[in-house]
């Protein structure tokens, strides 16, 4: 089990709905990643991540989905690109990462509660 925090920490961390609009190849990553480009709606705008999702998505079948990202974090420099948000997934056994993702339904830039 791990270290446990107040309810009141969870609440500072501020996730939201994105649309993924771009995947790009990241050649210069030390672990195997893409470039994401996500829409988060009017209120946070386009933000940009680095994400190590290769293994399960081809970066074609990237554009469109519906995520799940922390976008309080700092930004942080990946090589020579800066990632602003943070994509989560469910990390696999073998490394895999499974993307959070919501039905195509729901509202881009809705936070998470």
């Amino acid at each position: 089990m791990s270290d446990k925090i107040l309810f009141e920490d969870f609440m500072k961390v501020d996730m939201r709905i994105g649309k993924i609009l771009k995947a790009e190849d990241f050649p210069k990553a030390k672990v195997p990643a893409y470039k994401l480009t996500i829409d988060f709606g009017k209120d946070i705008g386009i933000k940009r991540s680095s994400a190590q999702i290769t293994m399960l998505y081809a970066k074609e079948d990237l554009e469109g989905m519906m995520i799940v990202a922390v976008v309080n974090f700092p930004p942080k420099q990946v090589a020579d690109f800066l990632s602003e948000v943070l994509v989560l997934g469910a990390k696999q056994n073998e490394g895999e990462v499974v993307l959070l993702t919501v039905d195509n339904s729901t509202v881009i830039g809705t936070r998470i509660s």
